[in-house]
């Protein structure tokens, strides 16, 4: 059959003007060394730092070494499957995590996926992990208080919405039962809470889960747990995933608490990292930017002002040290990036004094700001009479003979650690800790026993709940002491309290 030029001429034309540009840009780069959760890679040359890479078998990787010739990457899944000369495509997309209310109430691994066996989390949208963090002008003084329920930290290191207050210490001084004990508190507080778990054991990780669906505060929390069997990329990008979420609610003008548990292993981690991707090490054999590593991460948590919404994030911070040593590298470098920090001690620890809080080496760099007015007056001499009680008791040790001034000294002091002291999981109202403390300033404790200062104070709001629920509403209320409600709590604790000792007497 002979076609006409014509007709050819024709046909070409349709061709082209149903021909679809199907020319695909791929930039793809290959695998030249895998191992230890680190991977080199060749012809990746528009990668960025931070950047999602995808290697075989669906396993990702974030760029984290920009290279001459190639880019390092660190593996976030198995590397058992990934050989060298592998094709690894970019995704052109900073790594990131699901962010919004879908996350509450579940357990995440660093990625924003869900390990807790509860099915897919619903999200709108997700967030970078890594980001500048607010500006000075958009930011706000501290001055709200966030209650933990301790009395002690409450009454003499208060901690502000918004603020970065380091718990510190040696490994089993109740460091964690702290920051639970302060998500526990949260209920009913319209606080979002993140606890990241960085290197610890899955077990431990299930027995916090189950601690906080029992209290009821997994409703308004997220876990972001990368275990001691996670890579060291995965367990070091974790602060960062849970921080990005809790970004999410503080655009939304939402206050928000974090716990980071714990950056001693977070440091251990980037530096596992650093040293496989051959970056020099600094002094102490650490990478010399483990200062910025926290920094960048501890100067998100912030209170905004009310044109940018007035949400705020608390960070948590938890540093382990060696031997109570709060001057190595981490823990100063932490000390010096927090407002302040809370060091619990081994001897008190060990002495029975639970939190075993140093009220000594312990600071909050906001202070009385973040403490309602009521709170400020019963508790403004607490920390001077801690100190006295421990200058007397150290000197009581080398005299028999105490004259009348000391041994009253001695006995408030050790009548004060009793009202201080407290069972873990048991956070304490506001309004509780300022009538125990009401009790203690004006000496309505003199005439008991140090042995039942505790069991008085237990008791004493018992009956200011049953009898007297109009103090403690003004008390919720007002936020202050004023003259008339102070005269009706002298009358009411005074009356209480001969009663309480008549009991025992009885007893």
């Amino acid at each position: 059959m002979d076609l006409r030029p014509d007709e050819i001429s024709a046909l070409i034309k349709e061709q082209i003007k149903h021909f679809e540009d199907q020319i695909e840009s791929k930039d793809v780069g290959t695998v030249m060394t895998v191992g230890d959760g680190v991977s080199l890679v060749h012809g990746l040359d528009n990668a960025m730092l931070g950047e999602l890479l995808l290697f075989p078998n669906d396993v990702y990787g974030m760029v984290m070494n920009l290279e001459e010739d190639c880019v390092g990457a660190v593996l976030l899944g198995s590397e058992g499957t990934i050989k060298e000369g592998d094709e690894v495509k970019r995704t052109g997309r900073i790594i990131e995590v699901p962010v919004g209310d879908g996350l509450l109430g579940r357990v995440v691994n660093p990625l924003g996926q869900p390990i807790d066996g509860q099915g897919e989390i619903r999200y709108v949208h997700t967030k970078p992990i890594e980001r500048v963090a607010s500006g000075v002008m958009t930011r706000k003084s501290v001055d709200q208080p966030l209650q933990t329920g301790i009395t002690s930290i409450d009454a003499i290191i208060p901690i502000g919405r918004g603020q970065r207050e380091l718990i510190i210490g040696d490994r089993q001084t109740g460091k964690t039962a702290i920051a639970i004990d302060t998500i526990l508190n949260q209920k009913g507080q319209n606080i979002y809470c993140i606890y990241v778990a960085i290197g610890q054991k899955n077990s431990t990780v299930a027995q916090i889960v189950e601690k906080l669906r029992k209290g009821g505060a997994m409703e308004y929390t997220t876990i972001v747990a990368a275990g001691a069997s996670e890579l060291a990329p995965v367990q070091y990008i974790a602060p960062y995933a849970g921080c990005a979420m809790a970004e999410e609610w503080l655009e939304q003008g939402k206050d928000v608490l974090i716990v980071y548990d714990d950056l001693s292993k977070h440091a251990v981690a980037y530096r596992t990292v650093s040293l496989l991707l051959k970056r020099p090490p600094g002094r102490e054999a650490y990478p010399g930017d483990v200062f910025y590593l926290h920094s960048r991460l501890l100067e998100r948590a912030c209170r905004l002002n009310e044109e940018n919404g007035g949400g705020s994030i608390t960070a948590l911070p938890i540093i382990e040290t060696q031997a109570g040593d709060i001057s190595a590298y981490i823990p100063t470098n932490v000390i010096s990036i927090t407002d302040g920090q809370i060091f619990l001690q081994q001897d008190l620890f060990n002495a029975g004094f639970r939190p075993a809080i140093d009220t000594g080496l312990s600071v909050s760099r906001v202070g009385s700001s973040a403490q309602i007015k009521a709170m400020k007056q019963v508790s403004g001499t607490l920390k001077l009479e801690l100190a006295q009680f421990a200058e007397m008791q150290a000197f009581a040790q080398f005299g028999s003979d105490l004259d009348a001034a000391t041994k009253a000294t001695l006995d408030h002091g050790e009548k004060v650690r009793e009202v201080l002291k407290q069972a873990q999981y048991s956070p304490r109202s506001v309004e509780e800790q300022v009538i125990s403390l009401f009790a203690l300033k004006y000496g309505f404790t003199k005439k008991l026993a140090v042995k039942k200062v505790s069991e008085f104070v237990k008791e004493l709001y018992q009956e200011m709940k049953l009898n007297h629920s109009d103090i403690i509403e003004e008390i919720q209320t007002q936020k202050v002491i004023s003259d008339e409600l102070s005269v009706k709590m002298k009358e009411v604790i005074g009356a209480f309290v001969e009663k309480f000792l008549q009991v025992n007497k009885e007893g």
